[in-house]
């Protein structure tokens, strides 16, 4: 079986040395180039037609997304493993709404590391159980989205500013007994109990966002 022929892209040398290290000792994989910005790394993939590219996120001139784009239309077979510091929401769905194969962070041991190269050749997809948490929350947020009708979102939003049911009833033009019927069905969609609770369950699925709702 011929080796895995593998990109590192990151605008450290001293990352691209030491990942270099990792794979150059092992007949499995095949270093073929480095690079250390986006445009550094498309002309490196272009002439040296790597399996896997190791991806770090945040590099000078393009963003790792942009990257991962302009990666796979370039050459559609191509596989990208992300591996970076950061694991927030911002970084890790743009990359995988543009095609990440995988997504690691940078304190992955590197027996796991290199499993993930070779699975990630295979197209199978990798992820830190950060990256999971969060494209599990976000898979619940949009379901969620999808379930609560417009008046129960703005039920809930009235709910996280304090508003009563008599508050609610007033400013939504409906009656008390409406708004507990809203509320029933609040809760049975966010799988909770009280108030307190669809709002906290709100916050933590992203339907509701303080810098927005409550202003």
């Amino acid at each position: 079986m011929p080796p895995i022929r593998l990109i590192i892209v990151d605008d450290h040398p001293v990352v691209r040395d030491g990942l270099r290290g990792i794979f150059a000792d092992d007949d499995a994989f095949e270093v073929v180039g480095e690079a250390a910005d986006g445009p550094e790394a498309l002309a490196v993939a272009l002439r040296s037609d790597p399996d896997v590219v190791l991806l770090d996120l945040r590099m000078p001139r393009m963003s790792g997304a942009e990257v991962i784009r302009r990666l796979r239309e370039q050459t559609p077979g191509i596989h990208v493993l992300v591996l970076t510091t950061f694991d927030n929401d911002a970084d890790v769905l743009p990359a995988i709404e543009q095609g990440a194969t995988g997504y690691l962070l940078k304190d992955t041991p590197r027996a796991d590391l290199r499993r993930a190269v070779l699975a990630a050749a295979r197209g199978e997809t990798v992820l830190s159980p950060t990256v999971a948490r969060i494209l599990t929350q976000q898979a619940r947020s949009t379901e969620q989205q999808r379930t609560l009708s417009p008046r129960e979102l703005e039920v809930l939003r009235l709910i996280a500013r304090g508003a009563t049911n008599r508050d609610i009833a007033g400013k939504l033009f409906i009656t008390e007994a409406t708004v507990k019927t809203h509320l029933l069905h609040i809760f049975a969609k966010l799988a909770v109990k009280d108030r307190a609770a669809a709002v906290a369950a709100a916050y933590e699925a992203g339907l509701l966002k303080p810098t927005t709702d409550l202003t």
